[in-house]
């Protein structure tokens, strides 16, 4: 790379599967890292590798589709499909190859902690007997060994699915016979044997009893191998009903094309050809690993782990305020806006707002957005309840949240039997957008109360997930609110949004004219800054406008976890912006934007506004997204002085890209700020309540404290 990068360079762009596989690195070094709890590592190496996995099943994928149709699209840095699968092979290679290191690491340290994973020939016989009853009960029913020959054909194996296959030799007639028999993916991965955690791997007790699921077998040859597809979902746009043409692409994903098989080696090559070819892989597309295969299902040994070898507990905060009025939302909220920090605040009150909603008799109408939620979410219930009790109800259900489509085909069908009017918003675009907007009577006229939030409407992951709930019945967002709801249910586009920022509508423009009113404060002389966090930066147009901005004086620091195709730090582009990535106990889901308006930051005249959009191309062009500005001062500082600070303050999590496009782990002080830590231990303002008034009290004092931590 060249000291300095000109700003029409293709050099000006980092490659973003290669950032995607960067932050994949910087989540497996926490796998490897002996300062977090040994169960943690094994949750950050499975994530890791559940990471790498829907990496392949998606940019991979797609890489491979346009080489297969001689597509020749550059990247914007520069790289052909072939080139950039060729980068990818090697990075993924040596990602794979410290993977399993870790996982032997691990294994090590867990066996000390009495967690092992027992290998065949190390069970004892009462192990064993129990071990056969156990898999006569509990496995032998769902296995379904599948001899391949004329009247057999290869079987259909699911994405992600193991198998094991074996070259057989039957006692009788001494003909080989090639059978494989699918790991079913309701059974779990690893059993524990009898009060202890000591686990057997599926595949080792299906390997073990392999006589009595084929009598009279006997193995010349075998394998352990696992599969990956195509996931991408080919939705025709035109048809008579959009909903059925949606499940019909579901059925057919599951059948897409394999693009990667692993087996674990040494691997019998006579066996790895015929697989390769049943499934019409290229063997360049055939990896053997010196290892475990589905580093994904180590989850399910953290799930019985002892507490000890994990984060410790902390008590997760509901707001004061609303306690205050007796555990009444709308009071609470018509008081003062709120914004909730989960999961160091807990979902619970976004809940306990859906529910009072559902069964408030004076609510008439509740809308809402559903992008993804668990299948035991209370929320889609809460709905059904309204709808039942006579309530107007309305569910905007996104089919193409992509791995939930199922699960969103599921709930959309139970919510229209119970009376809730379900709509699926745009063909062409994802509803992204997480707001509810519920109305309700009051003193003879109607009133609002809005919940935006920068992430999903999902209890579950709510617990690992930094997010923003904000609360307010400000009239012009309510009022917003409602338009958007009619732009997405009946295309009814309103000529103004008042307040809200909404892609693709006006996100491009808006957020561009942001930066551009940076750009003017500094040329005449006033304080300029921008600071924002994301998930991910990767839209060339905004991109360039930040160096725009840096060249002009800006000052820019951003927080992006994943990938990010800004190049910082270079002379004469980009010297103005530090980038750095937070990776740590949860994951930084929140988008944070903060503009300066010509005041240094943090700063009570700062534009602040949050949402549940990042900077890419499909959240400013082919999504249905809402950036709301925040406004009122006491969630205004929180937002900017609390969280904007401490993220931009971290030093233990925290990663700096370089401007050679690596990232390099900030060496934290002694008493170096951990932001996860700090959020723990240190209660925000907007739900405070009455203990923020009593200026002597130990919460006061508390409140203090923290802001001189982080000053």
């Amino acid at each position: 790379m060249t000291p300095s990068i000109l700003s029409h360079s293709k050099e000006r762009f980092i490659n973003r599967e290669m950032s995607w596989l960067a932050f994949d690195e910087r989540v497996l070094d926490e796998a490897c890292n002996p300062d977090v709890p040994l169960i943690e590592r094994l949750n950050f190496l499975s994530i890791s590798s559940s990471n790498l996995d829907e990496f392949y099943m998606v940019r991979v994928a797609g890489l491979k589709d346009y080489v297969r149709q001689g597509i020749t699209k550059e990247s914007p840095d520069g790289l052909m499909p072939a080139e950039e699968l060729e980068r990818i092979h090697k990075s993924v290679a040596a990602m794979v190859e410290r993977q399993h290191a870790c996982w032997t690491e691990l294994r090590g340290l867990l066996g000390k902690e009495g967690i092992v994973m027992v290998p065949r020939g190390e069970l004892s016989a009462p192990e064993l007997e129990w071990l056969e009853k156990y898999f006569l009960d509990n496995i032998f029913p769902v296995l379904t060994p599948i001899a391949i020959d004329p009247a057999h054909p290869f079987p259909f194996l699911p994405n992600l699915g193991l198998a094991l296959i074996y070259q057989l030799a039957a006692h009788a007639s001494g003909k080989e016979q090639i059978v494989i028999i699918p790991l079913p993916a309701q059974l779990p991965r690893f059993t524990p044997l009898p009060g202890s955690l000591r686990y057997v791997a599926l595949e080792d007790i299906i390997d073990l009893f392999l006589t009595t699921i084929i009598p009279g077998s006997h193995r010349s040859d075998s394998a352990l191998f696992r599969i990956i597809r195509d996931s991408e979902l080919d939705v025709e746009e035109e048809g008579e009903d959009f909903v059925r043409n949606f499940e019909r692409a579901v059925k057919q994903r599951r059948r897409g094309r394999v693009i990667q098989i692993k087996f674990v080696a040494p691997a019998s090559r006579a066996l790895v050809q015929f697989v390769s070819e049943q499934m019409q892989v290229d063997m360049g597309d055939v990896i053997e690993v010196d290892g475990m295969l589905g580093l994904a299902n180590l989850r399910e040994l953290c799930e019985h782990a002892p507490p000890t070898l994990k984060y410790p507990p902390f008590q997760v905060r509901f707001p004061e305020r609303i306690t205050d009025y007796g555990g009444d939302c709308f009071a609470a909220i018509a008081a003062k806006d709120i914004v909730i920090h989960h999961p160091f605040e807990t979902f619970d009150v976004v809940i306990q707002f859906l529910k009072q909603a559902a069964e408030d008799p004076d609510v008439v109408s509740i809308k809402q957005t559903l992008y993804r939620t668990s299948k035991d979410s209370p929320i889609p219930r809460m709905l059904m309840a309204a709808a039942e009790a006579g309530k107007s109800v309305t569910a905007l259900v996104e089919l193409k949240a992509r791995f939930d489509e199922e699960a969103n085909l599921k709930w959309a069908r139970d919510l229209e039997r119970a009376g809730v009017q379900v709509v699926y918003g745009f063909v062409a675009l994802k509803t992204h957008a997480k707001v509810t907007l519920v109305t309700r009577r009051e003193a003879g006229k109607l009133v609002s109360y809005v919940h935006f939030g920068t992430g999903n409407y999902h209890p579950a992951t709510a617990k690992g997930y930094t997010d923003l709930s904000f609360f307010t019945c400000d009239p012009e967002l309510c009022r917003d609110a409602a338009y958007l709801f009619n732009f997405v249910t009946g295309y009814a586009p309103p000529r103004t949004f008042k307040k809200l920022i909404i892609a693709p509508r006006d996100m491009r423009k808006r957020i561009t004219h942001l930066i551009e009113d940076e750009i003017r404060h500094a040329q005449e002389g006033r304080p300029a800054a921008i600071w924002a966090k994301m998930n991910a930066l990767v839209d060339e147009q905004i991109i360039d406008m930040l160096y725009r901005a840096s060249q002009a004086g800006v000052v820019i620091e951003l927080v992006v976890r994943g990938i990010c195709c800004l190049r910082p730090g270079v002379p004469s582009l980009s010297e103005n912006i530090r980038v750095k990535s937070i990776v740590g106990r949860f994951l930084e889901h929140a988008r944070i934007y903060c503009f300066g308006n010509g005041h240094a930051l943090p700063s009570p005249q700062a534009k602040v506004f949050i949402g549940s959009a990042d900077w890419m191309p499909r959240n400013f062009d082919g999504r249905v997204e809402v950036i709301v500005p925040i406004e009122n001062p006491t969630v205004h500082e929180q937002v900017i002085s609390q969280i904007m600070v401490a993220n931009l303050k971290d030093e233990k999590q925290s990663w700096i890209l370089q401007p050679d496009g690596t990232y390099k782990r900030l060496q934290a002080t002694a008493d170096g700020l951990s932001a996860h830590e700090y959020f723990i231990h240190n209660p925000s303002l907007s739900g405070r309540g009455k203990a923020l008034q009593k200026a002597k009290s130990n919460q006061m004092l508390r409140v203090k404290s923290a802001k001189k931590q982080l000053n």
